[in-house]
């Protein structure tokens, strides 16, 4: 009768009752695959972004297994009083180079969070890599939390941040709803961090910063991290008068999801 354990499938989009069909969703990974050929063969930086789940910082029980003569032994509950605080690492992943940068933050997942990580991405990393008379940068991001498809605050940083202040011509694509684990970063960068420090507690911050940077593949994946402790308040909106001012522009191709932000022009 086609009966059978069944988990549940990520599928719906949030606040839509109609989600949107299968074509739809492949017309948008056909699309990515031509902006990502498309940027390459120009020579622009393509990166992958997402943020990491928030850690608790502290001597706890942290999933899987690790060799060792003895399991570690750590709290019996995670309090979150008995933490020295959260970790939240932002990833940026050079999809072309297969490099990593993880940014671990202690405040919270804001979009100024995650602009700013892209920031110090492009001034430490990218520029250097992708230097051009007219630079471009292809994000490629999910459709939701901090780099939100809908997210205003998102596209108004992107101009403020990375368009006027480091000369940037900013193209965005997001991977339908249900569909972030084909993005890059998921299965090139995170779940490999998962791996490398998993049966290990995350005691303190150094730690996790050791664990990131020593993430490698047999691909020759690189990772590089650092620690971000700038406090980024929550609940800034975006009213619509400023919105409206906004320069960024929606594609013709599925304009939800990709959209284009060019710098001021001189």
């Amino acid at each position: 009768m086609n009966y059978s354990l069944r988990a549940n499938r990520k599928y719906l989009e949030s606040g839509n009752k109609n989600p949107p069909s299968k074509e739809i969703r492949n017309e948008q990974f056909e699309n990515i695959r031509e902006l990502r050929e498309r940027f390459a063969f120009e020579g622009h930086a393509i990166i992958s972004v997402d943020s990491k789940k928030r850690e608790l910082v502290g001597n706890f029980r942290n999933g899987g297994k690790a060799y060792g003569e003895e399991a570690a032994e750590v709290l019996d509950h995670d309090f979150p009083s008995d933490a020295q605080g959260h970790a939240l690492p932002y990833g940026v992943y050079d999809v072309q180079g297969n490099h990593g940068s993880v940014f671990v933050g202690t405040s919270h997942d804001t979009a100024q969070f995650a602009v700013d990580n892209i920031k110090r991405w492009w001034l430490e990393v990218g520029r250097k890599r992708y230097g051009h008379p007219r630079p471009k940068l292809l994000i490629l991001a999910d459709c939701g939390g901090s780099n939100g498809a809908r997210l205003r605050l998102w596209k108004a940083q992107l101009e403020r941040v990375l368009c006027d202040s480091c000369g940037l011509s900013v193209s965005v694509s997001h991977y339908p709803p249900g569909a972030s684990k084909y993005n890059p970063i998921e299965h090139r960068l995170l779940c490999e961090i998962s791996k490398n420090w998993a049966g290990c507690p995350l005691r303190d911050y150094e730690t996790i910063l050791n664990h990131i940077r020593t993430t490698k593949t047999k691909t020759g994946l690189r990772v590089r991290a650092r620690l971000v402790t700038k406090y980024y308040p929550t609940g800034i909106r975006i009213s619509d008068k400023e919105f409206k001012q906004l320069r960024f522009e929606p594609s013709d191709t599925l304009p939800k999801w990709n959209y284009v932000i060019d710098p001021p022009k001189m």
